[in-house]
């Protein structure tokens, strides 16, 4: 597989339309999940609101159609971070989303930290194995470029909620 693609070509539109249906299922599951943003784990993303979010993942489809390895990576981490917000997304709605997060926070301030913290640590570093192997035992760039996607939403996934506790454990002090 060639760094880059031209742009316009068939293969261009093949990696756009993986990045587009990636990137709109994370931005659809966002929506179904939390459509006013408030549980949304990336103050970044919350900030800028679902325009500039749109625009930015229509901008950077765009952009990063051109480089088949990196698509692949962000379409891999999309499509988990999707799955990942549909997985509890009914009961964030049927919750709503204030009362969910009040109901979320007080779960795990009834929790020990210790135990919180090993079950976030053990669920990423088994998602990120299964990315590891992919990785170790194949010679082929596309399978290594799905390890790697796997492997950065292990990370991602363990970021934003190591930013979310440590924000609420701030507040409560």
């Amino acid at each position: 597989m060639e760094d880059t693609v031209p742009f316009g070509s068939q293969f261009y539109f093949v990696m756009l339309g993986l990045l587009a249906f990636s990137r709109g299922m994370d931005i659809l599951s966002t929506r179904v999940a939390t459509p006013n943003l408030v549980l949304e784990g990336n103050p970044i993303a919350r900030k800028l609101g679902w325009t500039w979010n749109i625009l930015i993942s229509v901008v950077f489809s765009i952009g990063f159609a051109c480089w088949p390895l990196p698509a692949i990576v962000i379409s891999t981490s999309s499509v988990l971070v999707a799955s990942r917000n549909f997985q509890q997304a009914w009961l964030m709605r049927s919750m709503g989303e204030e009362p969910y997060r009040h109901w979320h926070v007080a779960r795990i301030r009834e929790t020990r930290i210790s135990l919180y913290l090993f079950c976030l640590f053990a669920q990423t570093a088994l998602i990120a194995a299964v990315g590891g192997a992919l990785i170790y035992f194949c010679d082929l760039l596309i399978p290594v470029a799905i390890g790697v996607g796997i492997i950065s939403y292990a990370i991602a996934v363990t970021f934003f909620t190591l930013l979310s506790v440590w924000r609420m454990r701030h507040l409560m002090s």
